[in-house]
């Protein structure tokens, strides 16, 4: 480790620290972005636009897959714009867009196009005002603490996910729908004070010293590698999996008996697990295995599906997601730190966003999968739950393949 790198763990541990003022300020941006805003109210509007137009939920469903297929096919491309220019001017920007789209799904008209435009144009600025646009900035600032900060970043998603499916649902019920996603666009531009502020990557010539303690692997390199394949895969069948239930948790909920307030409640609670979830994960993966956890955390998430899909109590239901958010909420720590670890910093936006196109491959295809089952069986069945949570157990296994860090290229 260089002299540069033994002072900048040495800042880490002191909260004067400039790297904490950016994790604070991506904590405040992540909490309303994509992640949070549109996966955890998705489902919250399926019954309330389907009794204004009638539109089926399979239907419906394509548009969260049209996002996630967007998401997929830009993502490489902001991760080497993420590389290459300052994360300011790509996270606002974004962010800007994403408050607009949101806003104007208040105007919805019966024909289904505009909502499959709009959930276009939110694809296309997801990852600019997400987790993923901040994550290289974060790394930039950390080295002995990198996990905690990583973890600390995420947690801002766990925190929007625990008050933003009540608060829409309060506001469909008080006030319509309408007016829900015109809040829903007001709260999206929270993010912009603070990222505009504080939101920078470290100095280069520090960043180029403390690149003298390893080499970053090529991204050609990387895609010839085993474990880059063996990440995409994990986070591909935990998208699915997570996706294909969250999109869909409420509705199914809610047939199976439970209250809205309480369906609601749930995908708080399942937010609110991640954030127990990611602390922890965020300060044992500075000192144990990422693969070990890495394969505990997507356990429980299996775990997690298997206890909603054979729910009938409030108590259970809740249990079931928060084991499902304590899994599914860590599991996305792990990987940009196995990627950093692995492959090095340099190319990292690049290799994350390729990763991403796994992520939202397979967010795209367990939502319609869940709207194409329902509309076949004309309700939800508990062995649709299972069907995640096997896929979920294959993630698990999966994650077993994944080499030891000695086996790995020297970070950066």
């Amino acid at each position: 480790m260089s002299e540069t790198t033994t002072l900048q763990t040495a800042n880490e541990s002191s909260l004067h620290y400039a790297g904490w003022g950016v994790v604070t300020a991506a904590f405040a941006g992540v909490m309303v972005s994509f992640a949070p805003i549109v996966p955890y109210s998705f489902s919250l509007f399926l019954s309330p636009l389907h009794a204004a137009f009638g539109w089926k939920r399979e239907a419906m469903g394509g548009t969260f897959a049209l996002a996630a297929i967007t998401v997929a096919l830009v993502s490489p491309g902001i991760g080497v714009l993420l590389d290459r220019l300052p994360p300011r001017r790509i996270i606002l920007p974004s962010i800007l867009i994403f408050a607009l789209a949101l806003a104007s799904l208040s105007r919805l008209g019966p024909n289904i196009k505009q909502f499959y435009l709009t959930f276009f144009v939110l694809g296309l600025v997801a990852n600019g005002t997400a987790q993923f646009a901040y994550a290289r900035t974060v790394l930039s600032w950390f080295y002995k603490r990198r996990g905690l900060a990583l973890a600390l970043v995420l947690t801002g998603s766990g925190v929007g996910s625990i008050f933003v499916p009540p608060l829409t649902q309060w506001t469909i019920e008080h006030h319509g729908w309408r007016s829900a996603y015109l809040m829903l666009g007001g709260i999206a531009l929270l993010g912009l004070p603070l990222t505009a502020l504080l939101v920078r990557n470290r100095p280069d010539a520090v960043v180029v010293a403390d690149h003298s303690a390893g080499s970053s692997t090529t991204v050609a390199a990387a895609l010839r590698s085993g474990p880059f394949w063996i990440l995409a895969i994990i986070i591909m069948l935990s998208a699915f999996s997570e996706n294909g239930l969250v999109t869909n948790l409420a509705a199914i909920l809610t047939e199976h008996g439970a209250m809205a307030q309480t369906a609601a409640f749930a995908l708080s609670v399942r937010g609110g697990a991640t954030i127990v979830g990611r602390l922890c994960v965020g300060f044992l993966i500075d000192r144990f295995s990422p693969q070990r956890i890495q394969t505990f955390v997507l356990l429980l998430s299996a775990v997690g599906a298997l206890v909603l899909a054979f729910a009938r109590t409030s108590p259970v239901v809740l249990l079931g997601a928060a084991v499902l958010g304590v899994g599914l909420g860590s599991e996305a720590d792990v990987a940009p730190y196995l990627l950093a670890h692995y492959f090095g910093r340099k190319h990292f936006s690049v290799l994350y966003g390729l990763t991403w196109t796994a992520y939202a491959i397979g967010g795209a295809t367990g939502p319609m999968a869940i709207g194409h089952w329902y509309d076949r069986a004309g309700f939800y069945q508990p062995r649709f739950i299972v069907y995640l949570a096997c896929v979920a157990f294959a993630a698990v296994a999966i994650s077993l393949l994944l080499g030891r860090p000695s086996q790995m290229p020297p970070e950066a």
